[in-house]
């Protein structure tokens, strides 16, 4: 007897109007640019050193929202943090699409914030450290408009998405199954000589230089 009461409850006109407010209110919260934001290895949750620049492109987008990836950003272990992060990547990204499929999608990431984000569009095993991870559907990455990486680990030199200086890899370096190609009109990828993790440097200094260097270029590119 109360199931029968439960399903006539959700078949009434009551209801169903409740559930479509729901969606209304759901639709009536989407903005027409959300950036994703994946803070770097034993950043503290939040938007980490990408902060000055989610906020620059926001304030140059009118409506634009940006969230924090919410992933463990450890750098030891790696491997799982990396796991955890690329699943949610996956997950949040699938989420705001589905809630909001006419938003433009951004996702910013530094260091690890960085190679989650391109496992997760990519595929990706972080060399060797994590589980074999298959890329997102397409039906959700086509909704991703732009993609910036500061000092990605999985760096590979001379790519058309390259903006920076470095000419060698990353310490994790991207395998040509795990190509980033299919994306490179939508990336901008910085990296600089001297970058211990993206380009094989002893330099730790540049690994953190990124945003006083390029937070106004990469804020042109995405806008």
């Amino acid at each position: 007897m109360h199931y029968t009461a439960f399903f006539l409850a959700a078949a009434s006109p009551l209801a169903a109007a409740a559930a479509a407010a729901a969606v209304l209110g759901r639709r009536a919260d989407c903005a027409p640019t959300h950036l994703l934001v994946a803070r770097g290895s034993n950043e503290r949750p939040g938007y980490g050193i990408l902060q000055s620049l989610a906020s620059s492109i926001v304030e140059a987008n009118d409506g634009a929202t940006m969230e924090p990836i919410n992933y463990p950003a450890k750098l030891r272990p790696y491997g799982p943090s990396v796991s955890a992060g690329v699943d949610a990547v996956k997950k949040q990204l699938s989420d705001y699409v589905q809630a909001c499929p006419d938003a433009k999608i951004l996702l910013l990431g530094y260091s690890q914030g960085a190679n989650i984000i391109g496992d997760a569009l990519c595929g990706g095993n972080t060399g060797g450290q994590g589980p074999d991870t298959d890329p997102i559907g397409g039906d959700i990455s086509s909704h991703v408009a732009a993609v910036v990486w500061y000092g990605d680990p999985r760096h590979n030199a001379g790519k058309s998405f390259d903006k920076g200086t470095a000419q060698t890899d990353g310490i994790n370096a991207r395998t040509d199954n795990q190509s980033c190609d299919a994306f490179a009109s939508v990336i901008a990828s910085y990296c600089d000589i001297g970058d211990p993790f993206c380009a094989g440097g002893n330099d730790v200094g540049v690994h953190f230089g990124y945003p006083r260097k390029y937070d106004g270029d990469a804020t042109e590119f995405v806008t």
